[in-house]
């Protein structure tokens, strides 16, 4: 390494500029993935593009 910095050390000085976190909670992202895709479906289907 050029400064001695860790690739960890390197990381975690890096800002955070507001994407998603790898902390959050996975069920709500899951629940709302599949809601989306079922809302999709549902107006695709009401379009009559099925």
């Amino acid at each position: 390494m050029v400064d001695g910095m860790t690739t960890h050390s390197a990381t975690a000085a890096r800002a955070r500029t507001g994407g998603p976190r790898e902390d959050g909670p996975k069920v709500l992202e899951h629940v709302t993935g599949w809601a989306l895709v079922v809302v999709v479906a549902m107006l695709v289907t009401q379009l009559g593009l099925l």
